[in-house]
C-alpha cells in the first residue's frame, strides 16, 4: 500500500476529493507533484479537477511565505548565531549565483518551480525569491507560471505517456541548468 492510500484512509469518507487535494498540494516537497497522482490514482478524480485544485492548494501558502520570510528573519537575526548564519547564506547565494540570477532571475525561477523534482517547487521558489529580493509579485507570478508548467509535466506523465512526461521534465532540467551556467 502506498503512502498515498494510506492518506486516503486514515482521512474521513465526508471529506470532499477536492478538499483532499488541496490539502495535499500544500504540504511541502509533496505539493503539486504528489497531488495530481493523488487525485487521479487514488481519489479516482477527472484530470481536470485534480489539476485544478492541486495548483490552488500549491498556491495557498506562497503569499503567506513570500510576506513571511522577512518577519522570519528580522526576529532570528537578533540571535548571534542566525545573524551569521543569514549573512553567510545571503552573501554565499548572491556570490555564487551572482550576475547569471540578475540577468535571468525571473526565468531560471519558472524553471526551477516548473521542475517536477522533490525540492524544487513552490515553497522552496518562494525562499529564492526571497534570497534574491525579488519583488513579491513578481515572484508570485513567476512561481504560478512555474506550478502551472510543473503541473502540466505531472499530467502529460499520467494522461498522456510516462515518457512524453519524462521528456517534458527533462527538457526543463536542461534548460534550467543551462540558464545556471550562462
Amino acid at each position: 500500500m502506498s503512502y498515498a492510500e494510506v492518506i486516503a484512509q486514515l482521512l474521513p469518507s465526508w471529506i470532499p476529493h477536492w478538499f483532499m487535494v488541496l490539502f495535499v498540494a500544500m504540504i511541502p516537497i509533496v505539493e503539486l507533484r504528489g497531488a495530481i497522482p493523488f487525485g487521479l490514482e487514488i481519489l479516482d478524480m477527472g484530470w481536470k479537477s485534480a489539476m485544478f485544485w492541486s495548483i490552488i492548494g500549491n498556491m495557498i501558502p506562497i503569499p503567506i511565505l513570500l510576506w513571511f520570510f522577512p518577519a522570519v528573519e528580522k526576529g532570528l537575526r537578533r540571535f548571534r548565531v542566525f545573524q551569521r548564519f543569514f549573512d553567510w547564506i545571503f552573501e554565499r547565494t548572491r556570490r555564487k549565483a551572482g550576475s547569471k540570477v540578475e540577468k535571468y532571475k525571473e526565468f531560471a525561477l519558472v524553471l526551477f518551480v516548473a521542475i517536477p523534482l522533490p525540492v524544487t517547487g513552490a515553497w522552496t521558489g518562494s525562499l529564492v525569491a526571497y534570497l534574491f529580493d525579488l519583488e513579491k509579485k513578481r515572484a508570485l507570478f513567476f512561481i504560478f507560471v512555474g506550478v502551472l508548467i510543473a503541473g502540466c509535466a505531472v499530467l502529460a506523465i499520467f494522461i498522456i505517456n510516462l515518457w512524453v512526461g519524462l521528456l517534458i521534465i527533462g527538457a526543463l532540467v536542461v534548460a534550467y541548468l543551462l540558464i545556471s551556467r550562462i
